[in-house]
């Protein structure tokens, strides 16, 4: 009989992410992940003695899975927060599953706005909108805090609902709400 594969932390985590992919977070358990492995729990629970620890294993593995499928955007886009902003709706309606995971689950606990918005992982957007609006780092912070609130809503409502994805119209949208928060902030600094 020959020797069995030999499961490692690392082939757990991408079953267990595949799992929180298919059915959602909440069905991440040694069973499910060791029928994604086609192996007993034995090998599950002997690299992770609690399922909250692969939950947050795969929580960080969707996390960057996310950054990675939003800033995928052409290099010569004209309008670069418009493709971001389309990317994380688009993955709210494709990956409905990860994205309330990622942002409907408790994995902001004990964060306020104010930290997320000064996260390292923001930097790069907001160097982007710097420069797009000509405004400074604490002026594109409160444009990007307006564009997020506005965005996040809409990818939660494709991320909960079953609703038509029509980019289209969501780029018109996201146009607006995007012209509209610059607008805004301009009249308040006269």
């Amino acid at each position: 009989m020959p020797p069995s594969a030999k499961i490692t932390k690392d082939m757990i985590v991408d079953a267990a992410f595949e799992v929180a992919r298919e059915r959602g977070a909440e069905h991440i358990n040694a069973r499910t992940v060791a029928q994604k492995l086609n192996c007993s729990t034995q090998p599950v629970m002997y690299h992770f003695s609690k399922i909250e620890q692969i939950k947050k294993a795969v929580y960080e593995k969707a996390d960057l899975f996310h950054t990675a499928y939003i800033t995928n955007i052409p290099e010569n886009s004209s309008n670069p927060m418009r493709e971001i902003g389309l990317s994380y709706i688009r993955f709210a309606a494709t990956e409905k599953y990860l994205f309330r995971f990622l942002f409907q689950s408790n994995g902001f606990s004990e964060k306020n706005l104010q930290t997320l918005i000064d996260a390292e992982e923001l930097k790069p957007f907001l160097t982007v909108l710097q420069s797009v609006t000509g405004t400074g780092s604490e002026q594109a912070k409160e444009i990007f805090l307006s564009l997020f609130l506005f965005v996040h809503g809409y990818a939660s409502m494709f991320a909960n609902n079953t609703l038509e994805y029509e980019e289209d119209v969501i780029a018109s949208h996201l146009y607006r709400a995007y012209v509209g928060a610059v607008y805004a902030f301009k009249e308040e600094l006269k």
